[in-house]
């Protein structure tokens, strides 16, 4: 079986894992930032593609690819992928949800540290020569540790019960909501109660984002949900861009209602220095964090994904569905 994947052969010669079906399969790798000429060169006749999560999938592609079976994100992430043109040619869709889990919850715990703690600041006064002006206005304003902190978390997949279980060893209150709530023994083993979307804004001190991009959650953060936001709140975003109303959030930030924001994803990628966001930061150096979409890039998470890559390719091989479908097939 022939595999087009959308990235250097160096990522999967280090994390490609050891099962006898990857010697049956023709691996073919090719840049991810296209044009889709290149990639069509290399492996347009393929069964299988794989491609970043951040890497457009479109239907003319997919109409170019005559024996395509599989799409698979080799992220959690899959809303560059045209849905709707895959399953009307009867093509699974397929993410690796929970690959990047650890990882991803573990710079949204930091991130929130680092707002709480006003490390950029800090940083900053150091550099200056102000450490001793730095302690002093720290010791007038001392500020909240996890410890005091109410969290809510938006979205409670794979992602969202890590980052509870992370804040739940700080002594973080966690809340939690999502579409469908969880059971009561999930809830109890993350240390974390449900709320409705809006009492959560008003509930916590931060609110952290742990969903996909799908048309329901787009622009779930708007307006109304900042204006919901307890005065002085933060935000952390290691999710999709495209679940934040951008200007509603800049606007929060210019009011004073958010202390903070710290971002791990934005909308459109790649992000350019005349994003509003990155405006911001330039007015507002303290109070934004921005990263450049690294909470899933580890060593761990990459040798999942390949796991998780390689198993339903396996499936498919041997006639099966594979085992993350997300487009219903």
């Amino acid at each position: 079986m022939k595999v087009l994947i959308l990235h250097p052969s160096s990522r999967y010669d280090r994390y490609l894992p050891d099962i006898p079906a990857a010697g049956r399969m023709e691996l073919v790798f090719t840049d991810r930032e296209g044009p889709e000429e290149r990639w069509l060169a290399a492996g347009g006749d393929a069964e299988a593609l794989v491609a970043a999560p951040v890497t457009p999938v479109t239907e003319e592609l997919i109409a170019r690819m005559p024996h395509l079976k599989l799409i698979h994100s080799d992220g959690v992430g899959y809303d560059r992928i045209d849905l709707a043109a895959a399953r009307e040619r009867g093509i699974y869709v397929c993410n690796c949800a929970g690959c990047n889990a650890g990882p991803v919850a573990e710079l949204a715990v930091t991130l929130m540290s680092m707002l709480l703690h006003r490390t950029l600041w800090g940083d900053r006064m150091v550099r200056a020569g102000q450490q001793h002006e730095a302690v002093n206005e720290l010791a007038a304003h001392v500020p909240e540790d996890l410890s005091t902190c109410r969290v809510g978390l938006v979205g409670f997949g794979a992602i969202g019960q890590a980052t509870a279980q992370r804040l739940r060893a700080n002594g973080s209150e966690v809340f939690y909501y999502a579409r469908h709530r969880q059971d009561p023994a999930v809830e109890e083993a993350c240390g974390a109660r449900y709320l409705p979307l809006y009492e959560l804004a008003e509930t916590c001190d931060i609110i952290s984002l742990h969903l996909p991009a799908t048309p329901e959650s787009t622009h779930l953060l708007d307006r109304a949900f900042f204006g919901r936001m307890r005065p002085g709140s933060y935000l952390v975003n290691t999710a999709r861009g495209a679940v934040i109303d951008d200007a509603a959030l800049c606007e929060a930030i210019r009011s004073g209602r958010l202390a903070g924001a710290a971002l791990d994803a934005y909308d459109p990628e790649p992000v350019t220095a005349e994003h509003p966001l990155v405006r911001l930061a330039a007015e507002c150096p303290d109070r934004l964090i921005l990263c450049p979409h690294q909470g899933g890039i580890s060593h761990a998470a990459f040798r999942e994904a390949a796991r998780m890559v390689f198993a339903d390719l396996e499936k498919l091989m041997d006639g099966k569905r594979p085992e993350r479908v997300v487009n219903g097939l």
